[in-house]
């Protein structure tokens, strides 16, 4: 009954944002021949109306059960055009408040005779209203054009981030060790592997010494990652593939047959880490050896400290033992749990790798002129290197997506980072 409730008012709100929005669509066409009136008027309309069936169908069909393609990227092309429609009715409502006002204002000011000559004398003008209705279109436009760019372009543009990172403790063995991290594959939203062969081709023509993954392999199952495990395992380094779990990867957001689904889901994930030959580091830490040197990784379980993300890692387990390294490099998921527990209970971990914002997959970034997107409302540390005190922090934009098949300004990412002494 709720549910039902639910998308009737969905679907009233999605005929009323059209019926408003129209109005601006109507009024531009006003002047045309019959045919492009028709044409768009049974363009819009048809659109709404496959709109309305489309969010009808998961009444019908279990949402996970309808073909990836149409799960992906129809609903999003959905939600796209509304979205910009919502933008577009902003002018639309600011034309109808200056209509408005006109209307109370026609009461005051000088008689209707003098008003309609000089409404006359500029008739070949173009009105502020019309000029809004343009805007209001034009604006519904760059958001869409610029959604479709994201999913056409945006989404696999990988792009190559170095970084070096100066750490005065490092071993001289150690010294220009080569890191790449990739982070939040998202495996179940890819519907063809040959985005992640031309990723994987790049990640491994870094020559890395070393790779870390942090987490989110999968989007809600398991299985999502099986068509991809023949591409992943050649991700490969000569010092080993370190990687460790995301919010996602526990299965926390679909509903489950019973709890022992649910476990048996995380096992098999476990699993297939293992298949590919990665490290998945479970609260615990290993040693990278190089001569007669060691540095540790620390890897543990997603812990959250923003929007009640899950907390199932034990930063105290996998640090103990620690004491003896003169370096810590620790992967977490979470870019918050730097802030909220890494930089105030352990001083002595020098470099944490994390991902799970996507940099909001959304953004502008121009190298020394502008960086922001809204990920940074709610993450302090969202793309990119951080430092406090002796402590870094890097966060991976990710190799992926969730939700919005694309990408706009904020491109995926494969990390190098290069540590040094001096």
């Amino acid at each position: 009954m709720a549910s039902g409730l639910r998308i009737l008012i969905i679907g009233l709100v999605l005929v009323l944002l059209d019926l408003y929005f129209y109005q601006s669509i109507k009024m531009l066409l006003a002047n045309s021949s019959p045919f492009k009136r028709n044409l768009a008027f049974y363009s819009y309309w048809g659109f709404t109306m496959f709109s309305l069936l489309l969010f009808l169908v998961p009444t019908v069909f279990t949402f996970n059960d309808l073909p990836k393609f149409i799960r992906i990227y129809v609903f999003a092309f959905v939600v796209m055009v509304i979205i910009s429609k919502l933008i577009g009715t902003t002018f639309v409502l600011l034309d109808d408040v200056i209509r408005l006002f006109r209307w109370v204002a026609s009461y005051f000011t000088k008689p209707a005779a003098i008003v309609s000559n000089e409404i006359a004398v500029n008739s070949h003008a173009i009105s502020r209203l019309k000029f809004l209705n343009y805007v209001a279109v034009g604006m519904a436009a760059i958001p869409f054009a610029s959604f479709i760019y994201g999913m056409v372009k945006g989404a696999f543009d990988y792009k190559v981030h170095k970084v070096k990172v100066i750490l005065p403790n490092l071993p001289s063995e150690f010294n220009g060790l080569k890191i790449v991290q990739i982070s939040d594959i998202h495996s179940g939203s890819f519907v063809s592997i040959n985005p992640l062969e031309a990723a994987v081709k790049i990640i491994m023509e870094q020559n890395a010494d070393v790779i870390f993954f942090t987490g989110d392999l999968v989007n809600n199952e398991s299985k999502e990652v099986l068509p991809f495990i023949d591409v992943l395992k050649k991700v490969q380094a000569p010092m080993g593939v370190y990687s460790t779990l995301g919010n996602h990867d526990y299965g926390d957001y679909i509903t489950w047959e019973s709890q022992a689904a649910k476990n048996q889901n995380l096992k098999d994930l476990k699993q297939t880490h293992a298949a590919m030959g990665w490290k998945l580091m479970m609260n615990e830490h290993v040693a990278l050896k190089k001569g007669d040197a060691e540095i540790a990784v620390i890897g543990i379980e997603n812990w959250g400290g923003n929007l009640n993300f899950p907390k199932y890692g034990d930063m105290k387990t996998a640090h103990a033992g620690t004491e003896k390294y003169p370096v810590k490099l620790l992967l977490s998921h979470d870019p918050s749990h730097w802030n909220m527990q890494v930089t105030e209970e352990f001083k002595d971990v020098d470099i944490t790798f994390s991902g799970h914002t996507h940099g909001f997959q959304f953004g502008i970034e121009i190298p020394g002129l502008i960086k922001w997107s809204p990920s940074q409302l709610v993450y302090k540390q969202w793309a990119g290197l951080y430092s406090k005190d002796k402590q870094h922090l890097y966060v991976n934009r990710g190799l992926g997506f969730l939700g919005y098949p694309g990408r706009v300004g904020i491109m995926p990412e494969i990390t190098v980072m290069e540590l040094f002494n001096a």
